[in-house]
C-alpha cells in the first residue's frame, strides 16, 4: 500500500521503488514481512511504499535516484537506509532511528546490558558542554550507522579512567578509546573512523562503507573452508596486527578478512592467488601487494610501515587508463558471465547483432562488386555499339562507291549511244 506522509507520525519508513526493477521485485517480500513484525511488536514507525514513477514530484522532493530507495522520516529529516536489505537489519535501523537521538544509561545494569549488545558503543560523559552539542550534531548525521549514549562517571565500569570531563568514549574490541580533539581532529570524523571494530569480516558492502573513513584496508584473502597452516597463518597475522599494533595504525589501516578471491579480483582487475595480503585504498582505487613473502607479525608490520612511508609501490588508481581498462575489463566479465550461466542465450545476444552486421557487410562489399561489374558490361557493350556503327558506316561508303560506279557505267552507255547515231 501507499503511505500517506505524515510529520506528526513519530517515525514513516518508505520503500520507493519502480514496478519494472528486479531489485524492487526481490526486495518486496522482505519489505512485507518488515511491515508485519514492525506491526505486531507494537512499533510507532509506519511501513509503506510508493511508486517513484507514479509519484515521481515526491520521490525528487526526496532526492530519490535509484530503486529500491528506503527512507525513514522523522519530523523534517529523512534518513537514507544503507545496510543489507534483510529483514533484521532494516528493522533494527528503523528502530534505532525512530528511537532519540541519545539514548541515557541511568545504571551501571543498563550500562552492562547495552554493552553485551552492541560491539561498538559511542558513551558521551559529563553535563552541558560544546562538546555535548557536537556529539548530538553527529549524532543526528550518524544515527543511521549506530547508536548514541550518554552516562555520568559513576556508570561506567570502574576500569575505565578518563583524563578530564566532558569526554566521548568508544567502547569495543574488550577495550575503550578517549576521544582527543587535538590527536584525532574532527568529531565526527573519528566517530564515522571508530564506528567498525578493529578486525572485520570484510565483503563488498563492508567495503563500501569503510569507503567513508578515509582509512586503508589490510586483508588477508582465504578461503575459510581451507583449514590448512598457509591460510589459517595469514588470518592470524592479521589478526595479531588488529590487536597488538592498534595504537600505532588503528588512525590509518582497518583489519580483516574475506573469504574467497572472486569479489577482489573483480575490485583490483587482476587474479591474485590465495591465500595472500592486500591492502586497499578505496578512496583512490589504489592497492598494494608484499614484494615478498609474509611470514610473521613482524614482516607484516614492516610492510605496513612501507606502505606509511611511501616506499611501497601502489598499484592501480582511478586514472585515465584504469578507467579504460575497467571498461574493457566489465565488458569482458560481463560476457563471459553470460555465457558461462546460459550459452544459448549468450549466443543470441551477442551472436545475432554479429550476424546481422556480417550481413550488412557483406551486401555493402557485393553491391560495390556487382556495380564494378556492371558498368564494365555497359562500357564494353558501348564499345561493341561503336564498331558495329563504324562497320555499318563502312558498307554504306562501298554501297555509295558501288553507286556511283554504276551512275557513270549508265552514262558512258549513254554516250556510246549517241555516238553510234552520229556514226549512222
Amino acid at each position: 500500500h501507499s503511505l500517506f506522509l505524515n510529520k506528526k507520525t513519530i517515525g514513516q519508513q518508505l520503500n520507493f521503488y519502480a514496478p519494472w526493477c528486479g531489485h524492487c521485485k526481490k526486495l518486496e517480500p522482505v519489505w512485507n514481512e518488515v511491515g508485519i513484525e514492525m506491526r505486531n511488536m507494537g512499533s510507532p514507525v509506519k511501513v509503506g511504499k510508493m511508486d517513484a514513477t507514479s509519484f515521481s514530484s515526491i520521490a525528487s522532493e526526496f532526492g530519490v535516484r535509484g530503486y529500491p530507495t528506503i527512507k525513514l522520516l522523522k519530523g523534517d529529516l529523512a534518513y537514507n537506509y544503507r545496510g543489507p536489505r534483510t529483514k533484521d537489519d532494516i528493522i533494527e535501523f528503523a528502530n534505532r532511528v525512530a528511537g532519540p537521538l541519545i539514548r541515557p544509561l541511568p545504571s551501571q545494569h543498563m550500562f552492562d546490558h547495552v554493552q553485551k549488545r552492541h560491539h561498538v558503543l559511542f558513551v558521551y560523559v559529563g553535563g552541558e558542554s560544546p562538546l555535548k552539542e557536537k556529539y548530538i550534531e553527529v549524532a543526528s548525521e550518524l544515527i543511521v550507522y549506530t547508536y548514541f549514549f550518554s552516562a555520568s562517571e559513576d556508570v561506567l565500569p570502574e576500569y575505565v579512567m578518563l583524563p578530564e570531563l566532558p569526554a566521548v568514549v568508544v567502547f569495543k574490541d574488550g577495550t575503550y578509546f578517549v576521544y582527543d580533539e587535538y590527536e584525532d581532529g574532527d568529531l565526527s570524523s573519528w566517530i564515522n573512523r571508530e564506528r567498525f571494530q578493529g578486525y572485520l569480516h570484510v565483503d563488498g558492502f563492508t567495503l563500501y562503507e569503510l569507503g567513508d573513513t578515509g582509512k586503508l584496508v589490510a586483508i588477508a584473502v582465504i578461503d575459510d573452508k581451507n583449514s590448512s597452516v598457509e591460510h589459517t597463518r595469514l588470518k592470524s597475522i592479521i589478526q595479531e596486527v588488529a590487536r597488538d599494533y592498534r595504537d600505532h595504525f588503528h588512525r590509518d589501516f582497518q583489519f580483516g578478512h574475506m573469504d574467497g578471491n572472486d569479489y577482489i579480483n573483480s575490485l583490483l582487475m587482476d587474479d591474485l592467488t590465495i591465500p595472500t595480503i592486500v591492502v586497499l585504498n578505496t578512496s583512490n582505487q589504489q592497492y598494494f601487494l608484499p614484494d615478498r613473502h609474509i611470514e610473521n607479525t613482524e614482516d607484516m608490520v614492516q610492510f605496513i610501515n612501507n606502505i606509511l612511508d611511501g616506499t611501497a609501490e601502489a598499484q592501480g588508481g582511478d586514472g585515465l587508463l584504469q578507467r579504460i581498462k575497467r571498461i574493457i575489463y566489465d565488458a569482458k566479465s560481463t560476457i563471459v558471465s553470460v555465457f558461462k550461466s546460459s550459452p544459448l542465450l549468450g549466443c543470441f545476444l551477442f551472436g545475432l547483432p554479429l550476424g546481422v552486421i556480417s550481413i550488412m557487410c557483406y551486401g555493402i562489399c557485393t553491391a560495390d562488386t556487382d556495380g564494378g561489374v556492371d558498368e564494365h558490361e555497359a562500357a564494353k557493350k558501348e564499345n561493341g555499339d561503336r564498331e558495329l556503327t563504324d562497320e555499318g558506316s563502312e558498307e554504306e561508303q562501298e554501297e555509295e562507291k558501288n553507286g556511283k560506279y554504276t551512275e557513270l557505267s549508265d552514262g558512258e552507255l549513254k554516250q556510246k549511244d549517241i555516238m553510234e547515231k552520229k556514226k549512222d
